[in-house]
């Protein structure tokens, strides 16, 4: 009897997987995975058809050793196409997509998309047949309605890839690496970290220094107890700065996964820039074991020894029961079409997903995001909390059948309480050096503007002293948060801390500041610049000044939330009301219009979802959080990054350190790139980092410097 295997070791064929075992394998667990969202028997036929093809001569004779290229996927999308129809386009995505990515629909003549795979013709697999039963009609799928069908479905199609694509990397792991596999799943359980956290809170709840926002933090977190009980959906948390709202968003979240057998929390923030202290308040909570971090700078360990290498593996597919992301590899990951970065998406079924600071979803995808949490919502048992102290309104947005169900009852109550720790005022227009001695004449004093150039202009223009400090993203992530520290300790020892920042420091990172100037901007980011300003409310009133700097703000977008800000700077008493908040993004919705969806995502898959061709290639290529065109570069003169740069010189895997080098590097533009190049600044390393080890373009202070012919004045995140 001739045996077909899916996977070889060097040793005998006795030893290698037997293809029946690893489909049967992987239709089980691909079944468990999809048996969240009811589609457990969609994912077992995924599982069973994935490696058709390699039932072929073909792929067994490479197997053995021959120098065979195979094509081990298309026969399984042929086989689903034949046998269940038009449904069966579905799991041919899934199968034709498990090692490439999904393809897109396209058509014959495109040999790469799902219709020309359909069409190629392949070695025979006839002996599949033989040695796997399917079972004679796909089961009906039952999406519900949906206002936006072609969206739901190839939602749907994304979701069963992941079952897939994650039992089928799981499966193969454990045959190859079993220890390895063996790691995975050792993390502590919901209700022992939901234990874990009250013992913190009531620890830490001694610590607030006013009696007003220890009472008010006591009543929000009362609030998230009592609202945990409520059945799944879509909640909002509406909190002021000085509220709490983190560790009672969490607290929230543990107690609603507890009560409906929930098994992740999800907690997404808007900026790498504050992903790391939110991780380390929940780390100091709940324990180091507990939390997965990842974004792009985190530097997973690589020691399969160390207890923490869990933590690495974890991150491929998040079987975690807390995760710190980024909003880019949360929304743009449910949107991609590579496996690698598809494997975690069934885990977020059934998760429970806090979305820090909401109002900071770009317009441009405020319309494919939304859709993406109400899939969620709606056909994956998600519960999604919009947390912030601006809520974005979005009520003419979302399908009828969501709405909000708010966590605090009495949120403006809550606001007039808390508001009264600041004051917002307006200064009219200022010139630099006006407002550079206003800072000076000042103790404590952060100033926050639209531009880098802007913030280095004004830190010069500060008379020298100690306790001046300049904040841009010209400054590599690591100089930036060893300054922020020593801000920090500055701001507690009540020594003079003067602070030039662009608005990076309005991204949830905790200073507390009694008087704070903002350049004149959208009302949401007025309302976090006043989040920096008393707000532990133990310091009288704190003062925030609006002001319009001399050389104007820059133009586009952002040119136009600042005169809707002027707008309702003007019409309130209280810019920072729940009303005055309110009619801002009633108006910026309003004027944004068709360009919340600016790139056609949704229309892309209503216009083929009759025939079921959808662009899953195409979209994933364009959806993107940041429209990134910059050029990274390394800043190598720390000697920790220098070491990381000789490793990389004679490195087999010089790759494998970039994200090691991520704390150490600048986005700089196309055009600086080119003439930092020119004029030698930047060598070229392992061809793959731009590295500058030039002291002379780096400033302790106001990091890298720009070339005075390339010197730009744009508006930075």
């Amino acid at each position: 009897m001739i045996k077909y295997y899916a996977h070889s070791t060097e040793g005998e064929e006795e030893n290698w997987q037997l293809l029946k075992k690893h489909l049967e394998n992987v239709s089980h667990r691909a079944g468990i995975y999809a048996s969240c969202f009811g589609a457990e028997e969609w994912g077992e036929l995924a599982g069973l058809l994935h490696d058709g093809g390699k039932y072929s001569d073909d792929f067994q004779d490479k197997l053995k050793g021959m120098n065979l290229n195979v094509d081990h996927s298309t026969a399984g999308a042929q086989i689903a196409s034949e046998l269940y129809g038009n449904r069966g386009c579905l799991l041919a995505y899934v199968s034709a997509g498990h090692h490439g990515g999904l393809p897109n629909g396209g058509s014959d003549a495109d040999e790469a998309s799902l219709m020309g795979r359909l069409a190629r013709n392949l070695p025979n697999y006839d002996a599949f047949y033989k040695e796997i039963l399917l079972q004679p009609q796909l089961p009906r799928l039952n999406l519900g309605r949906s206002d936006k069908p072609g969206f739901s479905l190839s939602f749907f199609v994304r979701m069963l890839f992941s079952c897939l694509v994650d039992a089928d990397f799981l499966d193969t792991e454990k045959f190859y690496t079993k220890e390895k596999n063996e790691i995975r799943k050792k993390f502590p359980d919901i209700k022992t970290l939901n234990y874990k956290l009250e013992q913190y809170i009531y620890k830490i709840s001694k610590k607030a220094k006013s009696p007003i926002i220890k009472r008010e933090r006591a009543h929000v977190r009362a609030c998230c107890r009592q609202a945990a009980k409520k059945e799944k959906g879509l909640f909002s948390l509406s909190v002021p700065t000085g509220g709490g709202k983190t560790l009672s968003s969490l607290e929230f979240a543990l107690r609603h996964a507890c009560k409906h057998g929930m098994e992740r929390v999800i907690y997404a923030v808007p900026f790498t820039s504050i992903i790391e202290q939110n991780a380390a308040v929940f780390r100091e909570a709940l324990g180091d074991d507990a939390v997965l971090e990842h974004h792009r700078n985190y530097d997973f360990e690589e020691d399969e020894n160390n207890p923490n290498y869990k933590h690495r593996l974890a991150a491929e597919n998040w079987d975690a029961p807390v995760i710190v992301t980024t909003n880019v590899q949360f929304f743009e990951s449910l949107l991609a079409y590579k496996p690698s970065r598809c494997r975690k998406l069934h885990n977020i079924a059934n998760s429970i997903v806090i979305l820090d600071e909401a109002q900071t979803l770009p317009d441009r995808l405020l319309l494919p995001c939304l859709a993406i949490l109400e899939e969620l919502l709606l056909r994956y048992g998600a519960t999604i909390v919009l947390c912030t102290a601006t809520q974005p309104h979005l009520e003419k947005l979302w399908s009828k059948e969501l709405q909000a169900t708010e966590i605090i009852p009495d949120s403006e109550r809550l606001y007039e309480v808390l508001s009264k720790r600041v004051t917002v005022r307006t200064a009219g227009i200022l010139k630099d050096e006006e407002l550079a001695k206003k800072l000076a004449a000042q103790k404590q004093v952060l100033c926050i503007v639209n531009t880098r150039k802007h913030a280095r202009t004004l830190y010069k223009l500060l008379p020298e002293a100690e306790g001046n400090y300049h904040l841009s993203a010209y400054m590599y992530p690591k100089h930036r948060s060893d300054k922020i520290a020593e801000i920090r300790q500055r701001l507690a020892e009540g020594r003079t801390c003067r602070v030039i920042s662009t608005q990076l420091i309005e991204a949830g990172v905790d200073v507390d500041f009694p008087v704070v100037y903002r350049a004149i901007a959208g009302i949401d980011a007025i309302a976090q610049a006043a989040g920096r300003c008393n707000r532990e409310g133990i310091g009288g009133q704190g003062e925030v000044w609006v002001f319009i700097p001399e050389q104007g703000v820059p133009e586009g977008w952002f040119q136009r939330m600042a005169a809707l800000g002027e707008k309702v700077l003007h019409k309130y008493d209280d810019p920072l009301s729940p009303q005055a908040i309110k009619s801002f993004f009633e108006l910026r919705f309003d004027l944004a219009g068709e360009q919340l969806d600016e790139l056609g995502i949704l229309k892309d898959f209503e216009e083929c979802a009759s025939k079921l061709l959808f662009p899953f290639r195409d979209v994933a290529e364009k959806f993107r959080f940041i429209d990134d065109i910059s050029v990274p570069i390394v800043i190598a003169i720390d000697n920790e990054c220098k070491d990381i740069i000789k490793k990389a010189a004679y490195s087999d895997n010089p790759g494998g350190l970039a994200r090691s080098l991520q704390r150490y590097t600048v986005g700089i533009t196309p055009w600086e790139a080119i003439a930092y190049e020119k004029a030698g600044g930047i060598r070229k390393v392992a061809g793959l980092f731009n590295v500058m080890e030039e002291v002379n373009n780096y400033d302790d202070n106001m990091g890298l410097l720009p070339l005075s012919n390339v010197e730009t004045d744009i508006y930075v995140v």
